[in-house]
């Protein structure tokens, strides 16, 4: 088989440039790139990248393509530091390559290769006979996180194997597909991080562009606080070591049932969560509310008894649910903006679940929560009228039965 040319080597690149200028996804490219590199004359029957990430889950990911299989897969790996995924790392061709200062390696792939590294011992088995991998190091200003290099590897089942001119395709084309799953995976970075760290709803509306200071929707919502009881009694007692995976257990029981049912968290304020549900339909908003409440609750039920069990602290949620307009959009400073909620509504909210330690309930519901919901038989007890701080008339408060 002929080696590619100039002109189709050049075409390739041309392809990746103008998918990666698209926003084509990691999967896209390699899919594209492989299926035109195998059509120009390049012997592969596999190619594998992958690129480390910015994400609180885990470290990167890798893309997989075979000559067999139409579909590119890929796979989020976490933590490289330990465990067996640190030594299948350090046994790897690109630890090597990263300690030496190399950019490529290319082994032969046979019995004698095969005791080198473990990868080559999976490809002996797999009938494979020729590998390359390639390392393409970033400048120091670009590496985000652990996000300082691409790295790829190429594999052949041509019984001679890649030939030179092989090897020097891959090697002036792979930076190109590089850049472009780099690009690809910095907005995929941006979009994580804006999600996580100011909600789904706003990190969505932050990337669409609504980052104007001073622009605010003023929206109907239904409006979640909750909090831990006894939390500062806990955090003065604990061991300093338990605070933050206990207040990391108590959210994640929250955080999901609030985006089990299409929640907005908005902030994580110390062991407080703001929380919002759109009302354009109030009765399915507060029935979606209402069901998130009692999700968290059993999650934290369950949470207790383990956490119980292996003698750590435990606590429980007080929760206010209230249905109110509010602004919602860029607040703040020229260098420092929040994307969030504002005005009377959020503050009636905080003080309805600051209640809750005053009435010994775990959940109080506003009357403008409990006349909308229309949706569902509405469980709910009045537990009599109170004057909230900051809040210029009393207000009549509900609970869930005991069934609710």
């Amino acid at each position: 088989m002929a080696a590619m040319t100039d002109a189709e080597i050049a075409a390739l690149c041309g392809f990746i440039a103008g998918a990666g200028l698209a926003g084509a996804s990691e999967t896209t490219l390699l899919q594209g790139f492989c299926e035109r590199a195998v059509a120009g004359g390049l012997p592969l029957a596999r190619g594998v990248a992958f690129i480390d990430t910015l994400h609180p889950s885990y470290e990167g990911r890798t893309f997989r393509w075979e000559r067999e299989n139409p579909d590119v897969t890929f796979t989020d790996y976490g933590r490289s530091t330990e465990g067996e995924l640190a030594e299948r790392w350090r046994t790897s061709p690109w630890f090597r390559m990263l300690n030496d200062g190399a950019s490529i390696l290319r082994r032969p792939v046979n019995p004698e290769t095969a005791v080198e590294f473990p990868v080559l011992r999976e490809l002996l088995d797999a009938s494979l006979t020729d590998y390359v991998a390639l390392l393409h190091r970033f400048d120091a200003g670009a590496v985000i996180g652990e996000m300082d290099s691409f790295y790829s590897g190429w594999m052949t089942d041509r019984p001679e194997g890649f030939s030179d001119a092989d090897v020097e395709a891959l090697t002036r084309l792979v930076p190109h597909l590089g850049l472009a799953i780099k690009a690809a995976a910095l907005a995929r970075i941006a979009e994580t991080l804006v999600e996580t760290y100011l909600g789904r709803d706003a990190g969505r509306r932050v990337l669409s562009g609504r980052i104007e200071r001073g622009v605010a929707e003023r929206i109907k919502t239904v409006l979640w606080f909750s909090d831990l009881r006894g939390y500062t009694r806990i955090s003065d007692t604990a061991e300093p070591e338990q605070i933050i995976p206990l207040l990391n257990d108590y959210a994640e029981a929250v955080v999901t049932a609030v985006h089990a049912n299409a929640g907005d968290v908005l902030k994580l304020i110390g062991d407080g969560v703001l929380a919002i549900f759109p009302a354009q339909d109030r009765a399915r908003a507060t029935a979606a509310a209402l069901m998130a409440a009692r999700q968290a609750r059993a999650a934290v039920a369950e949470l207790n008894a383990r956490r119980g069990a292996e003698g750590l602290p435990t606590t429980d949620l007080y929760l206010g649910l209230h249905l109110g307009f509010v602004f919602y959009g860029n607040i703040g400073s020229k260098e420092r903006l929040d994307f969030t909620v504002v005005g009377p509504a959020v503050n009636e909210v905080s003080r309805i679940a600051a209640m809750c330690r005053s009435v010994d309930q775990p959940v109080l519901i506003s009357s403008a929560f409990e006349q909308s919901c229309t949706a569902e038989p509405r469980p709910f007890v009045s537990v009599g009228r109170y004057a909230l701080r900051g809040v210029g008339k009393p207000q009549e408060l509900f609970t869930l039965d005991r069934d609710g």
